[in-house]
């Protein structure tokens, strides 16, 4: 009988444990156990978005190395070219050739202020140049925002020419050295296997990627784009200086020309833009045959009476005569410098071009072209203030002398 008595005990001292465990200290548990494991997913979360952040920092910095350490830029869909953070550019390598004459070196900073701003490509700029002109190019290189550019200086010996230019003292004058530079890329950059060269009168507002990748048809050593193309065609004007076909570069009368068999009314084209194959341009020797013809000319004068300035034309039309391939008429609108420009294009149109070319006598560093709002838009300031664009209402800038050129 006190077995069982005691036995009762413990069964009922067990009943009341357990009714206060589950009244009690049962949902305490439970509590205990889901603040952890909200408490877990809490800090894993967190560690998330750190990791997240830590990740988007990173990748805006390697987009814009010079920020403030630990500062997110915005995203911007269209920068402004004083907003446009510097890029890492990375990549094929694209050269461009360009010339920089010391009365036309705003034109050189704007036109490559313009490439290099609108693009994320690997460029590198092979800047022509004569030795005067060096130490007022380096000034602007390192003194402007085209500090972080990659570029080489290359000094043109007007030696090169000895015997290839008239020496008829009325036509030297206009004779420029540096407008044959295009003639000679493979000597300055003989590594290179593929090059653009480019007139210093010109803004580009695409990608130079998308020119540079341009397809060239076997065996031919450059691309031009014809003056008789669509984009262009209605801003030539027929006359001296804005000939669009062989026989206003070239006097078909001469024999050396007649025994060439071309037709002259042949569809001429632009060498302010070229697209070159190096490689095909070393085996064809066409620095060679230009020269050539270069001798000749300056032997028998071969051009044409009403070539006006246009004088690196000629030599090109002879040597890749049927034998170019041909650039996108959007990646070369020009005529911007002739007159009536402002007429024949809409700004809509001006918008849209990949580049623009002020090729005639009205240049938009002078207070006579058209569309100089847009040039503005790339021009660095001259940190020596030597070189300073003309403008109405501007009358502190009249008094620097610009010398325009037709090419």
């Amino acid at each position: 009988m006190q077995d069982e008595t005691t036995q009762y005990r413990h069964l009922l001292a067990l009943g009341l444990s357990l009714k206060l465990f589950s009244s009690f200290l049962l949902p305490a548990l439970y509590f205990s156990v889901n603040v952890a494991i909200l408490v877990l997913l809490a800090v894993a979360f967190l560690i998330i978005v750190q990791r997240n952040l830590l990740n988007l920092n990173d990748f805006l910095r390697s987009e814009n190395p010079d920020a403030v350490p630990g500062m997110i830029l915005p995203f911007e869909s269209e920068f402004s070219p004083e907003l446009r953070p510097d890029l890492v550019r990375t990549g094929e390598m694209i050269p461009v050739v360009i010339t920089a004459a010391e009365e036309r070196l705003g034109a050189v900073v704007a036109a490559m202020n313009s490439v290099y701003q609108n693009s994320k490509a690997n460029i590198v700029f092979n800047i022509v140049t004569m030795n005067d002109t060096v130490d007022h190019l380096k000034v602007w290189m390192t003194k402007t925002k085209l500090n972080n550019v990659k570029h080489k200086i290359i000094i043109f010996e007007p030696q090169l020419l000895n015997g290839k230019i008239t020496k008829n003292p009325q036509k030297l004058d206009s004779v420029k050295p540096l407008t044959f530079a295009r003639f000679y890329m493979p000597v300055f950059i003989p590594d290179a296997e593929k090059a653009i060269y480019l007139d210093d009168d010109i803004i580009v507002q695409g990608d130079i990627q998308e020119l540079f990748d341009t397809s060239l048809k076997s065996g031919h050593a450059a691309a031009f784009s014809d003056d008789c193309d669509s984009a262009s065609a209605k801003g030539i004007v027929r006359g001296a200086g804005n000939q669009n076909n062989y026989i206003g570069f070239l006097d078909f009368k001469k024999e050396a020309i007649k025994k060439l068999g071309m037709r002259a009314n042949t569809c001429s084209f632009n060498p302010g833009v070229i697209v070159a194959n190096l490689t095909e341009w070393k085996r064809q020797n066409i620095t060679n045959q230009l020269e050539h013809w270069m001798e000749l000319n300056a032997q028998e004068d071969l051009y044409s009476k009403t070539l006006a300035e246009s004088i690196t034309t000629p030599p090109l039309l002879i040597v890749f005569y049927k034998h170019h391939s041909s650039i996108d008429p959007m990646w070369h609108v020009r005529h911007l410098g002739a007159t009536g420009a402002g007429n024949r294009y809409s700004p809509q149109f001006v918008k849209a071009a990949k580049l623009l070319h002020w090729n005639g006598h009205y240049k938009p560093w002078s207070r006579t072209s058209s569309f100089t709002e847009v040039w503005d838009k790339w021009y660095i300031q001259d940190p020596m203030r030597k070189f300073h664009p003309v403008r109405k209402h501007a009358g502190d800038n009249l008094g620097y002398v610009i010398n325009t050129m037709s090419n």
